[in-house]
Formats: structure tokens, C-alpha cells, sequence
């Protein structure tokens, strides 16, 4: 890890030449959710690749670059689009666009994607807010000797999505009269889905919804002091009784499909982040 902090320093330098502004909110879209930046204005686009040490994005339904402007009036950065360890990324190279959002100014980090739902009581096109999570991807990017200078060696986990985010997430389903779920992310790595088997068993270690990243964006933004809302767009059902095939354009035409409702409380978001402490 300390090396990160040079890199950090570098990746900032770069984005400030073409956006020299401090985000207040950060935002990391999930597979086919990249509409949501819908609504921002005096939009400045950078690629990943022209942005020092971030990896490039490979997956399906992943534009791979920052989008920075204004959302509801507030400056954002938004991540369209992530990396993943089943590309082959260390978790330390995966999160380092959240420890430049955090050193760039943002106090807020929204973290959205597309899941698997493996709760019977969930359908495909749900919202789930989260409010757990199990991490099963055999990483962790705090591993290493501990750079002070980002965060704590033992960062608490009591409380890794906030609480009053969540309420008001699911507050804001009710008034726009969609589904949204409040439940347990767990985190695998990839790439291929998982078996009935498997299914069976992450459902009965109290996963509702499976997916193959998140969790290390959330470690690393606790560790950094930052508040987190977590959004799943639940894209397709993992029942082992009743397991369907699911297929990459399946996934992403839910997820966009869904998408509009993840708008809803991302901007809800957005707009109250400016009269939170």
C-alpha cells in the first residue's frame, strides 16, 4: 500500500488539468447503468487510460471513464463503469479511483451494480438498498503494510452503508412507488456464475443478492472515512430449483430497464448530500 499514495497524488494532478473542481459526491456505476449520468451538466469526460495508474475497464456494459460535472447543482465525479478482480486486478488496483475521489474532496460515495437475486421474495428489475455485506472474493485491498496517511489499520465495519442513506433510499422508492428491498450483498469473484450448489449456499449464509464486486470500493471508501449508499439493480433470479439460464444482454437490458429508478434515489442522493455534515 505504500506506493498508493504517489499514485493517488498523480491521478488527482492529472483530473484537476481537465476538471479543476471539488467533487462532493462520488458515484460508481454498475454494469448497464451507465444512463444515470443523465442529468449532468457542464460535463467534462476523461477516459480511464488517460488517467495515471487506473486500470482499464474490460467488462460488458462498462464505458471506463471519470464523468465529472454537476448533478442537481452538486459537483460529482462519476465512475462509468469499474474494475473487477476476475480481469485480473489486485483489489489495491481496483479501488484506487475511490481513495482519488476521497483525496479530491468528495465526503459521499454512492456504489451501484448489477446482481443476482437469490432472495425468493425478489424479482428481476428490484432495487435493493444494501445494508450488509459478506465478502467472498478471497481479497482484500487493505492487505499490506498500512499507509496511515489513508486510512486506519483496523477501519471499523459496524456500520459499512449508512444507515440514515438507507432510510432515505428506501424512502424515496415509496414516494416514486417502485420495489426496493433492503438486504445482503455478498461479493464473489468470477466471472462465471455460480452453481445450484453454490446458490444453496450463499442463500443460506444470509446473502439476498450475489454479485462480483462492490465490497472492495466499500472497504477501502470506510477506510477512508467516506459515507456509503449501496444500490443493487437485481438483473436476474438465482433460485437452484427454478435456475434459468442467464446471458450477458439478459443482465444488461434489465439493468438499463431498471435504471431510472436507481436514478431516482441517486439524485435524491445527491441533492440532500449538501445539507449533511
Amino acid at each position: 500500500m505504500l506506493d498508493q499514495y504517489d499514485h493517488i497524488t498523480a491521478a488527482c494532478e492529472a483530473i484537476q488539468t481537465r476538471w479543476p473542481h471539488q467533487p462532493k459526491v462520488g458515484i460508481i456505476l454498475g454494469s448497464g447503468l451507465g444512463n444515470a449520468t443523465q442529468g449532468v451538466t457542464d460535463q467534462v469526460e476523461i477516459p480511464y487510460e488517460e488517467i495515471p495508474h487506473f486500470a482499464r475497464s474490460t467488462a460488458h456494459g462498462h464505458a471506463g471513464q471519470l464523468v465529472c460535472g454537476l448533478l442537481e447543482d452538486v459537483p460529482v465525479m462519476i465512475l462509468e463503469g469499474r474494475m473487477h478482480s476476475y480481469e485480473g486486478y489486485p483489489a489495491s488496483q481496483i479501488t484506487l479511483p475511490v481513495r482519488v475521489l476521497h483525496r479530491l474532496g468528495a465526503e459521499l460515495l454512492i456504489v451501484t451494480n448489477a446482481c443476482g437475486g437469490l432472495n425468493p421474495h425478489y424479482s428481476a428489475g428490484d432495487i435493493m438498498v444494501i445494508d450488509d455485506h459478506i465478502n467472498l472474493m478471497h481479497d482484500n485491498p487493505l492487505v499490506g503494510i498500512n499507509d496511515d496517511r489513508l486510512g486506519p489499520r483496523f477501519p471499523d465495519m459496524s456500520e459499512p452503508y449508512s444507515f440514515p442513506l438507507i432510510d432515505r433510499a428506501l424512502e424515496v422508492a415509496r414516494q416514486k412507488n417502485f420495489v426496493a428491498h433492503r438486504g445482503v450483498y455478498v461479493a464473489v469473484t468470477g466471472p462465471n456464475l455460480e452453481t445450484r450448489a453454490e446458490y444453496r449456499f450463499l442463500r443460506m449464509i444470509g446473502a439476498d443478492v450475489v454479485g462480483m464486486s462492490t465490497v472492495p470500493e466499500v472497504i477501502v471508501a470506510i477506510h477512508a472515512g467516506l459515507r456509503v449508499l449501496g444500490l443493487s439493480v437485481v438483473t436476474d433470479m438465482c433460485l437452484p430449483d427454478a435456475l434459468e439460464v442467464a446471458t450477458v444482454e439478459r443482465i444488461l437490458e434489465v439493468a438499463r430497464t431498471a435504471e431510472p429508478k436507481l436514478r431516482n434515489i441517486i439524485e435524491v442522493a445527491v441533492r440532500d448530500a449538501t445539507a449533511k455534515p
